[in-house]
């Protein structure tokens, strides 16, 4: 399968003729941005929009003021600003949400909690359910088929799979089979409705091969579960002639079952269109991964963007181009190192796709979130870096931030 390959920095095709600034943002000419909520609180992660309107707002512990600690609930008025907000429950750390029959599911630092409501109440007002419990404490993605499944990604624990013991002065030399990728390094199938579930007994596993991924999200029109990929970090002190902003791909992938994504032992690369193989395999940034049935990505981004969610689109206020089309939220690359050009990501972007699955050109549909510089794009300088992506009931969008916990809703008129 040929790889539509993006590399989603400077040279990304955007919209023609992008809009002025909207509530802070660039989007598309006809889209317009109002601010929902300010100050929600830094560490603010996904939103989730029950079919009422409410919306739902997760946090990661440690990252925000007491205030911010659990969920946060926020109720709306006619001109959609925020005319009730509540925290509630001391459910954090996670990093996925999602509603699925009316149930706010999170997921916690090592299990994937349930909340159910009362009617059209606001809070839920008993305790939440542990659907899948014992989970390996870390960042988790979670979303639903259509045939009663919750999926859970289940990150490796570490960026690279070296013995721990070697000597920091040589050259790594990656373990194989690697141990991170035993009940980790995967997706996990669970049952949506059953509580107190435990992994790994009670799911089963039908990807391997991961490294991070919080970004999932099932596709009805193609019928599928996809996924982006947060790929290995390092690369370029391990490959002489690499670039610091190297070639490894954040990649988008059909979660199949049976997928192997590649990771520890290869990435794909965005110069070479190809997946090679990882250097502490033997890899010299262009040698190809023969060994292994590892899966081609349906899209390679660019690298170091951190993709954090992903959403497909299926309201019908946006125009014909976006239904079915996938919304991927690119935190931004980090580092200490301050780059006069900034890094990548800091945006949201859209993936057209048509009815047989073939990805069309990607492009930016809101920007602007870190500043109007390019040096903005540096952690710990950018005004916002956007987390979380949902599509409400009348097909408009919100979109959180996770510097300040800023809510915007994004919608469409057809007016500039």
């Amino acid at each position: 399968m040929k790889t539509l390959v993006a590399a989603l920095l400077l040279s990304i095709a955007v919209t023609p003729a992008m809009a002025g600034e909207s509530a802070g943002l660039m989007l598309p000419p006809g889209f317009h941005a109002t601010v929902v909520a300010d100050g929600l609180g830094a560490g603010t992660r996904h939103v989730a929009v029950r079919a009422n309107g409410d919306i739902y707002v997760s946090t990661r512990k440690g990252r925000d003021e007491p205030k911010s600690a659990g969920v946060i609930a926020v109720k709306v008025g006619k001109d959609q600003k925020a005319v009730e907000t509540t925290h509630f429950s001391e459910v954090e750390g996670g990093t996925g949400m999602a509603i699925h029959n009316n149930a706010l599911y999170v997921a916690g630092s090592d299990a994937i909690y349930r909340f159910k409501f009362q009617g059209s109440a606001l809070v839920p007002s008993a305790a939440p359910e542990v659907v899948v419990g014992d989970l390996p404490k870390g960042n988790m993605g979670l979303a639903f088929d259509d045939k009663g499944g919750l999926y859970v990604t289940v990150r490796a624990a570490g960026n690279i799979c070296v013995d721990p013991k070697a000597p920091k002065d040589q050259k790594p030399v990656g373990l194989k089979p690697c141990p991170l990728l035993n009940n980790g390094g995967g997706v996990w199938r669970f049952n949506a409705e059953k509580a107190g579930q435990k992994f790994p007994a009670d799911g089963e596993q039908t990807v391997t091969g991961m490294r991070d991924m919080m970004a999932m999200a099932w596709s009805k029109d193609m019928n599928g579960m996809y996924g982006v990929m947060q790929g290995r970090n390092g690369t370029a002190k391990l490959v002489p002639g690499m670039p610091e902003e190297d070639t490894v791909s954040e990649e988008m992938h059909r979660l199949d079952k049976g997928t192997d994504m590649g990771w520890p032992y290869s990435y794909y690369d965005t110069a070479l269109h190809a997946r090679v193989l990882a250097p502490e395999y033997g890899g010299d940034g262009k040698m190809p991964a023969t060994e292994g049935n590892f899966a081609t990505p349906v899209v390679a981004f660019g690298s170091h963007q951190s993709p954090v969610d992903l959403q497909f689109y299926d309201g019908k206020q946006f125009p014909q181009k976006y239904r079915g089309g996938a919304f991927v939220v690119f935190q931004g690359g980090s580092g200490q190192e301050m780059l006069p050009n900034g890094r990548g990501g800091y945006n949201v972007t859209f993936v057209p796709f048509d009815k047989s699955g073939k990805p069309g050109t990607p492009e930016i549909f809101a920007n602007n979130f870190a500043g109007p510089n390019p040096s903005d794009r540096n952690t710990g300088k950018a005004a916002f870096r956007p987390s979380g992506v949902a599509v409400a009931p009348d097909g408009s969008m919100y979109v959180v931030d996770t510097v300040k916990g800023r809510l915007w809703h994004i919608t469409y008129d057809g007016k500039n």
